[in-house]
Order: structure tokens, then C-alpha cells, then sequence
């Protein structure tokens, strides 16, 4: 492919301009199991040199692990990316394979010093809400958050996985920036009320897991043909008989495919960056991988137009699915919405 670099779309109503696909930077040390660290950023450059700007990590991946990762690539191109962190997963420390979901002020304000930290910046582009303690007034949550604007350690405030009342609610304390949730032709659950509310409110969505966590890729097709550690192997999709039906489920993606002479997940891909101008709002998707090959296909999605016949090919997948996206809906805005 050419180095041309891809188109932005501005995050927020009043932020700055991002490459219109990000980079998704968890599995680079977590989650997915072994990688390499070298072929990781090489990932880093070539997506830079791509056009890709906004870089998304979160403090619970590898329990911090994966900001220290990315913190050089961070200062050698401090003026040219976007980072996109999180809190509210805490981590026992008597037990690294729990999570503890808080939003409270003063955990807030220990997370957000830490990031800092381990990031070695002074300041964070887009802070996210990774996930809703229901326990916390939102609003309480977001006023902590835009007193760290205020203060100087965050540019931009952002909410993960959050209902569209939620959401407005937040908005009213703060301008959000971004809404971060899955979306992709298996996940479609949030076009209902979240994807309006966001539009309605100059909201920018972020879909995580654009290729259905590597299953619309067809790189595997169960989860007994992922590693040990691969936290995949866990999710209901993924499983038994879920499996069998949802791998079956890629065949009009092959058929659009062979049409426009992509692969699977560029079709994917190319989807959900056409739901910007289907919804009439800015969308990011943040793919991960950890391969400079695999970030230059995924960037050449980006010039890939669906017609109305591969549109109706792949609108029914979503509705077909078996199984949900985790096994404990509740941290999940269809969960509550």
C-alpha cells in the first residue's frame, strides 16, 4: 500500500483532529497472549507513519504494565499522538486477577497520578470512565474528572461503556469528549440509544473491538484454538456451540470480501468506519494488533466503500449471534440500558 496518510475526524465537539482509526494498544502486553515487544513497536511506528494518532491504553492493562510499555514511543512523539488512558478497574493486591470497579474521588485522583506517572507525561489527552461503579452518582464522578481538566493533568474527559442517560447525565457536569464501547457487526447493541445520544451531543464514538476481539478476521474460529492466557477463551461467543453457529456467520463477510478484493477484517473494518457517515457523527474504531503488517491492512479499510448491496448482506450478522459479549452483562451498557 501506499503511505498516504488516512483522513482525521475531530474528537469532540471542540477537540483536537485524530487519524480516523486509532490504535488499540491492550494487547501488546495483555490479554491475548505471548508478544513480541520488538514487533510491537515496530506496530507503533508504522501506524504513526500511517496517520494513526490516538493510541489507547488503560492502567488495568497488565496492572499498569501496558502505559510503562508505550511511555517511549510516547516521549519521542509527544507532539504527534493522542493518548487515550483509563481508571476505575482497581486491582487487589492480593489477588492481580481480580478487578474492583470504583469511581470514586479519591480513587480517581490516586489513578490518575499513577497513569501520569507510568506514562511520563504531564498531562493526558482523553481520560476515560473504563467502567460504571452504579453505586457512584455519575455526576459526582465526572465533576472529580473535569477538576483534573481544570487542573491541568487532563485535556479531554471520556466514558466507556455507559448507557445513553448516563451519558447525558455526564455531559451536563462536563463535555465528553468520546464514548468508548464495542461496536462492530457482531456488536451492535449500542446504535439503539447511545450511538443518538452521542450524536445528539457532538460526542465522538471510539468502538473497541471493531474485528469482534479477532473473530471476523477468522484467525480462529473457538476458543480452544487460542493460548492458555488468552482471556478470549472465557467469552460466551467463543464457546461450544456459540462457536460453531457464530463462525458460520462469516460467510457474507467473505462474499463482500472476494468482491472488493479485502480481507475479512477490512471488511469489518471498513463497516464500522462507515457508521460515521450512516449516523451523521465522528466514529474512531481503535483495532488492536501488534504486527506492522496487520496495522497497514487494517488502515487500508479505511479507503474500502460498502454499496447499499454489501450493506444488506452484512446488516442481518449482528441479530444472529450467539451468545453475549461477556459472561457478566451488567459492565456493559446494554446491560443496563
Amino acid at each position: 500500500m501506499n503511505d498516504t496518510r488516512i483522513p482525521t475526524a475531530r474528537l469532540g465537539a471542540d477537540g483536537p483532529e485524530a487519524g480516523v482509526q486509532g490504535l488499540g494498544c491492550m494487547g501488546m502486553s495483555f490479554a491475548y497472549g505471548p508478544s513480541d515487544a520488538q514487533e510491537s513497536r515496530a506496530t507503533l511506528e508504522r501506524a504513526l507513519e500511517l496517520g494513526v494518532t490516538l493510541y489507547d491504553t488503560a492502567d488495568a492493562y497488565g496492572a499498569g504494565d501496558n502505559e510503562r510499555f508505550l511511555a517511549p514511543f510516547f516521549a519521542a512523539h509527544r507532539d504527534e499522538v493522542l493518548i487515550a488512558t483509563k481508571f476505575a478497574l482497581s486491582i487487589p493486591e492480593d489477588d492481580p486477577t481480580r478487578r474492583i470497579i470504583r469511581n470514586d474521588a479519591p480513587y480517581i485522583r490516586q489513578a490518575v497520578e499513577a497513569s501520569l506517572k507510568r506514562l511520563d507525561v504531564e498531562v493526558i489527552d482523553l481520560y476515560y470512565m473504563h467502567r460504571r461503579d452504579v453505586n457512584v452518582p455519575i455526576e459526582e464522578t465526572v465533576a472529580t474528572m473535569a477538576d483534573l481538566v481544570r487542573e491541568g493533568k487532563v485535556k479531554q474527559l471520556g466514558l466507556s461503556e455507559v448507557t445513553a442517560d448516563e451519558l447525558r447525565a455526564a455531559h451536563a457536569v462536563h463535555p465528553i469528549a468520546a464514548v468508548q464501547s464495542e461496536w462492530s457487526l457482531f456488536s451492535r447493541d449500542i446504535e439503539a440509544k447511545v450511538v443518538p445520544a452521542a450524536g445528539e451531543l457532538g460526542v465522538t464514538l471510539v468502538p473497541y473491538s471493531p474485528l469482534g476481539r479477532g473473530f471476523l478476521t477468522g484467525s480462529f474460529a473457538r476458543a480452544e484454538d487460542l493460548t492458555a492466557d488468552d482471556f478470549r477463551r472465557h467469552q460466551p461467543r467463543f464457546t461450544g456451540d456459540n462457536a460453531t453457529a457464530n463462525a458460520a456467520l462469516l460467510e457474507p463477510v467473505r462474499e463482500v470480501a472476494a468482491k472488493h478484493s479485502a480481507s475479512l477484517g477490512q471488511i469489518a473494518l471498513a463497516w464500522v468506519q462507515q457508521q460515521a457517515r450512516v449516523h451523521g457523527l465522528p466514529v474512531i474504531p481503535i483495532p488492536g494488533t501488534r504486527r506492522p503488517t496487520r496495522v497497514e491492512e487494517n488502515v487500508a479499510a479505511v479507503a474500502i466503500t460498502l454499496d447499499e448491496e454489501d450493506l444488506n448482506l452484512l446488516d442481518p450478522i449482528a441479530a444472529q449471534v450467539a451468545g453475549d459479549r461477556y459472561a457478566d452483562m451488567r459492565h456493559a451498557s446494554a446491560g443496563r440500558e
